[in-house]
């Protein structure tokens, strides 16, 4: 179980970007939901001991992350949203450099471990192409490899599915569904969809507060009900948007469709949808920013 209390951080130019967040992450996939800017990335590189906060507490299976830096470090992997590589190393070389710097020194052993990951990641008949070849998944996939030396008890991945094609993405949404099992993995990104798929817990992140967590299908319950649905006429949407609490807009064949929140059907033509963690998170979003900026999101 990771615990953090009270986390805080303002950055010197009068950011705030961390505002007492409290949050409980057991073992398993946990997303961290939230739009660029909501303080997910300081959180991650917080909890990944490359930044000090200026309040709080982070606290792994009773290891105080924050007290003792070197045994944190050899407790976690980190799969930061940019992950650079030197393109002309081979990925069998760059791992067993990882390994060395991870302090598995022992060449038997280390050759086993590399051999071994690569594998799980699915890069074991490419580990030889230098990683500058590699596709943005590839790349990823990586990534992985290179967090999952020492057997962490905590993996952080920030933004991981970011322009990654279909394909790749549900190749990697797999393979961190694998890693799950049997250690604590936080997903933090700002596509739903990822979070929808893979996480039993998340929490909602905006601007610098944790505005929700628990469980993606008991908020999705609580919304049971009260989401419509109407196509609109363009310049029907800002009269919409200033009556009615819409959760999101979305443009089909050029016409504006809106989701709007509420215990009855706003007006003819409204039709009931079932809910979803989308009409969470921007419901959870339109309580912080103005309407403008998410309803298109």
């Amino acid at each position: 179980m990771l615990q953090i209390r009270s986390l805080s951080k303002t950055y010197a130019n009068g950011v705030q970007a961390l505002k007492d967040v409290d949050l409980d992450i057991p073992r398993g996939m946990f997303g961290l939901l939230g739009p660029n800017g909501a303080g997910k990335s300081t959180l991650m590189r917080t909890i990944a001991t490359l930044q000090e906060p200026d309040g709080g507490s982070i606290v792994l299976d009773g290891l105080d992350l924050l007290a003792d830096k070197t045994a944190a470090r050899r407790t976690l992997g980190y799969l930061p949203q940019e992950f650079g590589v030197y393109p002309k190393v081979s990925a069998e070389d760059m791992l067993n450099h990882f390994a060395v710097l991870k302090g598995v020194t022992a060449r038997g052993e280390r050759k086993e471990l590399v051999q071994a990951l690569l594998q799980q990641v699915n890069l074991w008949q490419v580990r030889k192409r230098k990683l500058g070849t590699f596709s943005g998944g590839m790349r990823q996939r990586f990534g992985i490899a290179q967090a999952l030396i020492g057997k962490p008890s905590l993996i952080i991945v920030d933004e991981p599915t970011a322009g990654l094609d279909p394909a790749e993405r549900n190749r990697f949404l797999n393979l961190l569904a694998e890693i799950g099992e049997d250690t604590v993995v936080i997903l933090s990104t700002h596509i739903v969809e990822d979070v929808t798929d893979l996480c039993p817990r998340m929490a909602i992140i905006a601007s610098g507060q944790v505005r929700l967590s628990g469980e993606p299908r008991e908020a999705i319950r609580a919304l049971d009900g009260r989401v419509w649905k109407k196509t609109v006429d363009k310049a029907e949407l800002a009269g919409y948007e200033q009556a009615h609490t819409v959760l999101s807009t979305r443009l089909v064949a050029g016409q504006p469709v809106i989701h709007v929140l509420g215990d009855a059907a706003p007006d003819a033509g409204f039709v009931p949808v079932p809910a979803d963690l989308e009409d969470v998170y921007f419901g959870e979003l339109r309580k912080t920013a103005p309407v403008a900026a998410i309803a298109g999101a």
